[in-house]
């Protein structure tokens, strides 16, 4: 389960993530980041509480990322350790801005 509570602030969007962000999980974010970003040009993705995320999570970070690098930016906070690692394993620590 991925709870997404969603927080805009002028041309900042703020989402952050609870659970799991999964093949079964991952459209829903997916959908709420493409209705959601026109006229955002500041993304930050807070995965403080955030437990797992699948190759599917890691494929809707990408996509938001490309769109972001077009219109502003993207700033990933509050990775846990287990997802940092995940992060390094699949090279995305250096494709993604994680503060």
């Amino acid at each position: 389960m991925l709870n997404i509570d969603k927080k805009i602030n002028g041309n900042v969007l703020t989402v952050a993530l609870t659970g799991r962000l999964d093949t079964t999980t991952a459209p829903e974010l997916e959908a709420e980041l493409k209705e959601n970003l026109d006229g955002v040009t500041e993304l930050i993705i807070d995965m403080g509480t955030l437990e797992y995320i699948s190759s599917a999570g890691l494929r809707v970070l990408l996509s938001a990322q490309k769109i972001m690098s077009k219109q502003g930016a993207m700033t990933v906070t509050h990775v846990s350790e287990t997802i940092m690692e995940i992060f390094e394993v699949t090279g995305f620590s250096d494709i993604l801005t994680i503060v």
